[in-house]
């Protein structure tokens, strides 16, 4: 039975449990035996991502010596993250060291969700069932870190009962970025206004999302605009059996 190590992120750990488990569930629908290693903590990516590479080696060793020695793959709710342990860490310590050989091996066995049911399992069906219209929004580090533009869709066509309508301007960042939201609210805040606009004009009862920094911040934008549609992630409609 194939091994797959939960990598639950911050987020996904703070705000969105249910993504959790419902990932959870479609891995064991799909055979998969799934472990949580335990000692889980920040990767270091908000660290590093302004300006304080060194403060992210701590971070960074710790996940290295979390995951380092499970078996299997590594399998994460956010390709902001995955795209962060795949790419960074090789560059954060030296040649010749034990963590530069843990991040290079680590690095081969971790994958963003949708990516791992696609490109390593091959599988688009899952089983799931959502009878309603959905549009997507193409997260930023899905797209553009890890080169993710039609794997997601893919997985949405093969959902039952889903109708799936495009959404203006998809690949258009929703402005969160992490510390960009922080560094230059008013900015985010326009992008913000824009993709809810685009959002709520396709029609869709629901906008479907694979990261959770996009989640948290487009369901935010919509609630804030009164409206009525709902923000999911990926995981959620495929772990779904309505």
């Amino acid at each position: 039975m194939t091994k797959v190590q939960l990598f639950i992120t911050c987020l996904g750990e703070s705000f969105f449990s249910h993504v959790l488990r419902d990932m959870v569930t479609v891995l064991e629908r799909l055979g998969m035996q799934v472990e949580m290693p335990e000692g889980q903590a920040c990767c270091g990516q908000p660290l590093y991502n302004s300006g304080f590479q060194s403060q992210t080696v701590a971070p960074a060793r710790n996940w290295l010596k979390v995951f380092a020695p499970t078996e299997g793959y590594i399998v994460a709710p956010s390709g902001s993250c995955a795209e962060f342990a795949r790419h960074r860490y090789p560059q954060l310590f030296p040649p010749g060291t034990w963590e530069h050989g843990a991040a290079v091996e680590t690095a081969a066995r971790t994958f963003e969700f949708t990516e791992f049911l696609t490109k390593v399992l091959g599988v688009t069906d899952v089983g799931a069932r959502f009878p309603h219209k959905v549009t997507y929004h193409a997260s930023c580090h899905i797209l553009r870190g890890l080169g993710l533009r039609d794997e997601p869709k893919q997985l949405l066509s093969a959902v039952r009962g889903l109708e799936f309508v495009p959404l203006n301007n998809e690949e258009t960042c929703c402005g969160f970025g992490g510390i960009f939201s922080v560094v230059y609210p008013e900015v985010s805040r326009a992008m913000m206004t824009e993709k809810v606009r685009n959002v709520e004009a396709s029609g869709a009862e629901a906008v479907v999302v694979s990261e959770p920094g996009c989640l948290m911040n487009v369901a935010g934008g919509l609630r804030k605009a009164g409206s009525t549609m709902r923000a999911m992630h990926i995981i959620e409609v495929l772990a779904a059996e309505e």
